[in-house]
């Protein structure tokens, strides 16, 4: 990026992270929900459920894919699931960049779901903290399967 000073030289100045959750990233595939819930490990941090699948990254698609559900059986209406959905979204978007950064460099991959099991809705503070948690936690997961593949 460039950007002219006042005395007309231009300056180049370095681009800060990203924070944003692209298409690649977001979990779509019907199959690969599937495959996350039948042969992937899960985790608990309340109130989140949290399914992963850590894997080599063989197709160079994003390192990480996400996705996000809340259930009908707690939030009948849909407003609340799909703001639990977007609040959780927002929470992974500006925190991911830690984990995404570990697995590029090892070049493995992880697809993420979260399913929120609490019975009331969240304020973002909460879901912002859990989910950092979340990701300190799969970051040594991260860590103990990398050491164990090499």
């Amino acid at each position: 990026m460039f950007v002219t000073t006042d005395d007309g030289d231009a300056a180049i100045f370095k681009m800060t992270k990203r924070f944003t959750l692209g298409k690649k990233e977001r979990l779509k595939s019907r199959k690969l929900i599937d495959e996350i819930f039948s042969k992937g490990q899960r985790l608990s941090v309340f109130p989140y459920r949290v399914f992963y699948l850590y894997h080599v990254n063989r197709d160079q698609k994003a390192v990480l894919q996400f996705g996000a559900g809340a259930g009908t059986r707690n939030f009948k209406k849909a407003v609340d699931r799909n703001r639990i959905k977007r609040l959780t979204r927002e929470a992974w978007r500006l925190q991911k960049n830690i984990l995404a950064e570990k697995l590029a460099a090892r070049h493995f991959a992880m697809t993420v779901f979260f399913i929120y099991t609490g019975k009331e809705l969240p304020a973002f503070d909460l879901v912002k903290e859990k989910t950092a948690l979340i990701i300190e936690k799969l970051s040594v997961i991260a860590d103990e399967n990398h050491t164990s593949h090499t």
